[in-house]
């Protein structure tokens, strides 16, 4: 036990250290922007990831649903699919999911951010939601469940917590 998660605290500090490198590199070579274009442009993005995502609720959950099907979803192909619809492109699986954007703490978290868990806790990230702001998240799992609204604090999803990352900008 002490292992994986020294394997994981190595892990976070490579991870935070390269996203530090390129958060560093990018902004030397970024073009000037308004922040408030920045801001107005994520934030209509978020309300249309949230809206596009609350329009699934119910459909079926199904374990290696494939991308671009809306007549089922496992947790990875419905953000996927979400996010796609306001140009953001995801990775397949949960756990290559966990790689894209950038770090943010749980303590920070917005609407539009992805939440990673490990529900079976073997250390492997197993599973995304999308939060949604006032402490809920948008996801989908088990056969039975489907699309939905779930609380996050104190919840499953809370005590497996892994990371997050915020993927629209």
């Amino acid at each position: 036990m002490i292992n994986l998660t020294n394997n994981r605290m190595k892990k976070a500090v490579a991870g935070i250290g390269i996203s530090l490198s390129i958060a560093i590199c990018a902004g030397s070579i970024a073009m000037p922007q308004s922040a408030h274009a920045a801001t107005a442009s994520s934030s209509s993005k978020v309300s249309s990831v949230v809206s596009i995502g609350k329009k699934y609720i119910g459909v079926p959950y199904k374990f290696g649903a494939k991308s671009g099907i809306t007549s089922s979803f496992d947790c990875s192909s419905f953000t996927q699919y979400v996010y796609k619809k306001v140009g953001v492109s995801l990775p397949r699986s949960s756990k290559q999911q966990a790689k894209s954007g950038s770090y943010v703490s749980k303590s920070n978290l917005k609407a539009g951010d992805l939440i990673f868990t490990d529900t079976n806790r073997d250390g492997i990230i197993n599973h995304v939601s999308i939060y949604i702001g006032s402490g809920k998240l948008l996801h989908t799992y088990r056969v039975g469940v489907g699309v939905t609204i779930s609380n996050f604090k104190g919840s499953t999803w809370d005590k497996t917590y892994v990371t997050a990352r915020r993927v629209i900008r």
